[in-house]
């Protein structure tokens, strides 16, 4: 006896799904949320920033006084600073006062011991050589303090350091328009004239050209 067999039955393919089941499908599907314009999202960040008033006011009013309190501190700062300035400016010119006060002293010291010589047992030169000792001490105490002795023999002459009291024949045409002799010393004190030296000047007359022999 025979077997029949009988063919598998192959599987039927699935049907294509409908258009209309896949718009169905898309319109149950959430749709996406649209991004917010861009000036509300400006005039969000806007509003953002901006402040409250009060808080703005108290704010600014803070500050006003932080700035008021600083103005006052260096207001404070600075007059102590002159104050300082001003008193350290006079003790530095009392002690420089003071030790040139003390030099001279010293100096006068030196005239009264002069003074006190007896003339009965001090010779002329002897005072004049003390004399002339108590003069170049002086003058060493003046130039410690920028004094300088205006002594221009023998240069020429200008009106700038000089004063002309009276003229001299010159010896020589080289001579002419220099000092002669110094009358009275000048001082200068760092530079500037203090008294100007009272000079002779040489003046200088060519001679006169002989006749001519008649």
């Amino acid at each position: 006896m025979v077997k029949k067999h009988h063919p598998h039955p192959s599987p039927s393919p699935m049907p294509a799904p409908s258009e209309p089941a896949e718009a169905a499908a898309a319109a149950s599907e959430p749709a996406p949320e649209s991004a917010p314009p861009a000036e509300e999202v400006a005039t969000a960040e806007r509003s953002a920033l901006i402040e409250p008033q009060g808080e703005a006011l108290r704010r600014l009013e803070q500050e006003a006084a932080e700035w008021k309190d600083r103005c006052l501190r260096a207001a404070a700062d600075l007059d102590n600073f002159k104050k300082r300035a001003i008193r350290e400016r006079a003790e530095t010119a009392v002690r420089a006062q003071s030790e040139v006060i003390a030099r001279v002293v010293e100096v006068v010291d030196d005239l009264a011991r002069v003074a006190g010589l007896d003339p009965a047992q001090t010779t002329a030169q002897a005072l004049h050589e003390g004399m002339g000792l108590v003069e170049k001490k002086l003058l060493k105490v003046l130039e410690g303090v920028g004094v300088e002795r205006v002594d221009p023999i023998g240069q020429r002459f200008d009106p700038n350091l000089h004063e002309a009291v009276m003229t001299l024949p010159a010896p020589a045409a080289e001579a002419d328009h220099t000092v002669g002799t110094v009358l009275q010393p000048g001082y200068r004190l760092n530079g500037t004239l203090l008294r100007p030296a009272r000079v002779a000047v040489y003046v200088w007359t060519p001679p006169a050209a002989p006749e001519a022999a008649e």
